[in-house]
């Protein structure tokens, strides 16, 4: 026989505290009325509750609402966003990305960071001093938490992060550094993983609990969420599908190489030597940018055609070519979806990085035509909205988790 357990008062007064916090949170200032009426709370429940937190400094009086309203119902409290600061990082093998913001994620100040020839010696030293004076320049003494989103395995039993390419020296040492930062708590997680979370939070994924973001940038990845929480895999792996093996490329990947795999077809360079194949320029680099503005350019011409002149195949040489060269590598992505959609079923794939972000609802729509005839289930395929800026986004959503964990007592 299964006996109820009441909540102690303790844990109550707690539950209540996290509720009333994370409704401050995510709806900016309210009236301790407008507090009752979300929460349920009985009035002294909820008095209780607000002269309790402006105690520990996390709740503030934010002023009176309406112009024939005074006293006690008129007041309006509002989360003290300085009680915290938060750092988030996007670590990439040419230099990093960096925002400090306050206990409500809002954005307090940023940093881009070049690092050019692989770093020399001191490139995490001066790395993580830009970092301190950023946050210095925004009034900031103290960061509470800072999230880094970097390429590569990070291990989930120890948080070590390991490579699946050649990744620079100073990835590591710039966590060495940052770990050394006194009182401050340092979340190190894949920057696809980061992507995914800003993507269900924030972007296109809000109203699913399970997809899949398909990554493409200079190379390939996924972030997986299923139920409403991201998994990483035993190793940390999951998602790694660059060495996805596939049809169309020359040969296979291997434990230290992805040339072979999913990133053959889809990465930048690959995308890049498409879209010259196709007669559209393409620049030399082969790099990610280059890769972005040759889809870009692609998706502009074609919706420069007019609807009818599309329906009788006389779309002109410039839109025939870049709707060939869109049917092409929506063909190359639906291949590596419909690996992924065959054994995880996620019912929706979102398009990520530079080139699902370039390619929009153009590509979007290209693949998931293409999949719908590759794979027997039903999947949706949407492009990211989360911007360009979706790993720092997802870092930032990340280190606010882990402080409202430590100030607001979440489990």
């Amino acid at each position: 026989m299964t006996t109820a357990r009441t909540a102690t008062p303790s844990t109550a007064r707690a539950i209540n505290d996290r509720l009333a916090l994370n409704l401050l949170l995510e709806q900016g200032p309210l009236t301790a009325t407008e507090l009752r009426d979300l929460t349920g709370l009985s009035r002294p429940t909820v008095a209780d509750l607000l002269d309790r937190l402006q105690r520990t400094g996390l709740v503030a009086l934010a002023g009176e609402r309406g112009e024939q309203r005074r006293g006690p119902n008129a007041r309006v409290y509002a989360l003290v966003a300085s009680r915290a600061h938060i750092a988030a990082f996007d670590v990439r093998s040419g230099g990093v990305s960096l925002v400090v913001a306050d206990l409500a994620g809002r954005g307090l100040a940023a940093a881009d960071v070049p690092v050019e020839g692989g770093g020399r010696p001191g490139t995490a030293a001066a790395i993580t001093a830009t970092l301190l004076e950023t946050a210095r320049g925004a009034g900031v003494e103290r960061l509470h938490t800072v999230a880094v989103g970097a390429p590569g395995l990070v291990d989930p039993a120890t948080g070590r992060l390991q490579s699946t390419g050649k990744l620079p020296a100073w990835h590591a040492e710039l966590l060495a550094a940052l770990r050394e930062l006194p009182g401050t708590e340092v979340i190190l997680e894949n920057e696809v993983n980061l992507a995914g979370r800003a993507e269900y939070r924030v972007g296109a994924a809000r109203d699913r609990d399970t997809f899949v973001l398909l990554w493409l940038g200079h190379s390939v990845g996924a972030a997986v969420i299923l139920d409403g929480r991201l998994r990483r895999g035993f190793s940390g792996g999951s998602g790694e599908i660059c060495f996805l093996p596939v049809p169309g490329t020359v040969g296979l990947p291997s434990a230290d190489s992805c040339e072979g795999g999913f990133h053959g077809l889809v990465g930048s360079a690959a995308i890049c030597a498409l879209a010259r194949a196709h007669g559209l320029p393409a620049g030399p680099a082969g790099d990610a940018p280059a890769a972005e503005a040759a889809v870009r350019a692609a998706v502009t011409a074609v919706a420069a055609v007019p609807a009818e002149a599309g329906e009788k195949g006389e779309e002109g040489e410039a839109g025939g070519a870049a709707g060939r060269f869109l049917d092409e590598l929506a063909e190359r992505i639906a291949i590596g979806a419909a690996s992924v959609c065959v054994v995880l079923d996620p019912g929706c794939v979102v398009l990520g990085g530079e080139i699902g972000r370039a390619g929009g609802a153009e590509l979007a729509g290209r693949v998931e035509r293409r999949l719908s005839r590759l794979s027997p289930l039903s999947t949706e395929v949407r492009a990211g909205t989360a911007g360009g800026g979706a790993v720092l986004a997802g870092a930032v959503l990340t280190a606010g988790d882990a402080v409202r964990r430590d100030l607001f007592g979440e489990p």
